[in-house]
């Protein structure tokens, strides 16, 4: 029988990050109706926490890196099959489905927040995005067509045009932050069936920063 030990695995900041990220997320999730204060802050947070975490993916330690979970189409499809089989390889840190999900949930992020602050700069006036909104006559996907010029009392968000832009941006945010939290149940049902297929907690190595090596 083959000797184990545990290693570590996911860095204090990896950990801070993930549970920080999750907690966030729900709070800004749920007070997102309200369009409080609440709401905003988290998601500011949020943006701080994940351009942090694409910093950390270049210059972080050996799992933390991009280069370590970022996998090739061929191997992820390669590793799902692995699971459904009942062969798939274990890996120490982030396995290809679960690095694509990582990946997915960064830029689904980026993206729920970018379309927040843009929303709240565009009705409000106010946030990081508030002086690029107010120069705005016009929102289009992909690109933000440039205006002549701003009206300073923020006057042309309230006719017709600019309430019709809101409402695009709106919906836009909304459907960002629901795809989000689709990814976060596909990401609770993966870390569900890789404890089970590998016998190990990843919550538990989440937590500890530790996973278990045959020697």
């Amino acid at each position: 029988m083959r000797k184990q030990k545990t290693i570590d695995v996911w860095d204090a900041f990896i950990r801070v990050f993930h549970w920080s990220l999750a907690s966030l997320f729900v709070i800004s999730y749920v007070s997102g109706e309200e369009e409080s204060w609440l709401h905003s802050w988290s998601g500011y947070v949020i943006v701080i926490l994940l351009l942090s975490r694409i910093v950390w993916g270049f210059i972080g330690t050996k799992h933390a890196r991009f280069s370590d979970f970022v996998f090739s189409p061929a191997e992820i499809k390669a590793y799902a099959k692995g699971l459904i089989s009942g062969d798939a390889k274990r890996y120490i840190g982030h396995n290809p489905l679960g690095g694509l999900m990582v990946v997915m949930l960064l830029v689904s992020l980026l993206m729920t927040a970018t379309t927040g602050m843009m929303l709240y700069g565009a009705e409000e006036g106010k946030g990081p995005l508030a002086g690029v909104m107010a120069q705005q006559t016009a929102i289009q996907l992909p690109q933000i067509i440039s205006s002549a010029q701003a009206d300073d009392d923020h006057e042309h968000h309230s006719n017709g045009s600019g309430k019709k832009e809101n409402e695009f941006l709106e919906e836009t945010h909304e459907l960002f932050a629901n795809f989000t939290l689709l990814l976060v149940m596909v990401h609770l049902i993966g870390v569900f069936v890789e404890s089970v297929f590998h016998k190990e907690s990843l919550v538990k190595a989440m937590l500890s920063g530790k996973k278990r090596v045959s020697l």
